[in-house]
């Protein structure tokens, strides 16, 4: 082969460098069902922006932090606010958010009831058994009267902070994701939508009560404090607050989801 062609070849080479080096793989850990599907839509966005974005599902709320902590994924995004800042305060996670994405109203599903006011006294009430979604839970009972809780109680109480409990409930602690799951055992259950939609409920026209969508359960994306100010977590937010994502989120999820940019 001549030095001619051999040097062609190797300016080729060398011109294929720039736009590899211009691809970043971020591996982002999510919960199935709506956020692993809306970073689905926003992958090929990304893509145009130099990011191959994988998604690695997670099935609890617990992991997702750990592994971002720990380098095994570069962010993630299935939590709220009240929740990263109890994991941030319990484990030492140096971990933060760097940009709002979708609010799940919570709500109240019953095989066996058709409201509120029909539960019986004495009823079985599941609520997830984490501080931030349990004591949600609870905040939505009491927003709803059925239960009163201690005053400043703030985003976290728990059964014990209950002061009054006309009808008697009783409140069975489980993990988030086992709700849809243990409907059949309970006269109502608290269930997060993204549990409720894998689970085959309707998070719109399912629950017998709904959160009010306004408030701080707003989602995120979490990243390392090391990392936040880098240039491909600007080119995810991005890729993630696109027209195009929002229209996927308003066709797809008709009103269970909804957008927070």
């Amino acid at each position: 082969m001549s030095l001619k062609k051999l040097g062609l070849i190797a300016l080729l080479s060398l011109a294929t460098l720039p736009a590899a080096a211009q691809t970043q793989v971020v591996r982002i850990g999510a919960t199935p069902g709506p956020h692993a599907q809306i970073l689905e839509a926003v992958k090929p966005i990304a893509a145009k922006k130099g990011l191959d974005i994988k998604i690695i599902e997670f099935s609890d709320y617990v992991v997702p932090n750990a592994a971002l902590a720990s380098g095994d994924i570069e962010a993630n995004s299935f939590q709220n606010q009240p929740y990263l800042d109890n994991q941030v305060a319990d484990r030492g996670f140096k971990i933060e958010s760097v940009g709002l994405t979708v609010n799940f109203p919570i709500g109240v599903y019953s095989k066996k009831h058709k409201s509120l006011e029909a539960l019986p006294n004495g009823a079985t009430i599941s609520i997830p058994n984490d501080p931030t979604n349990g004591g949600r839970a609870l905040l939505l009972l009491q927003d709803k009267g059925l239960i009163k809780l201690k005053d400043n109680v703030g985003f976290k109480p728990t059964p014990i902070d209950v002061t009054d409990n006309p009808k008697k409930i009783k409140f069975v602690e489980i993990e988030a994701a086992q709700g849809p799951r243990v409907l059949d055992d309970v006269d109502a259950g608290i269930i997060n939508t993204n549990y409720a939609t894998a689970g085959g409920l309707d998070p719109v026209k399912g629950p017998i009560a709904r959160e009010n969508p306004k408030g701080p359960y707003v989602n995120l994306i979490a990243v390392r404090s090391e990392d936040k100010d880098k240039p491909w977590v600007k080119a995810l937010l991005e890729s993630y607050h696109s027209p195009e994502v929002k229209k996927f989120v308003e066709e797809q999820f008709k009103g269970s989801v909804l957008t927070s940019w």
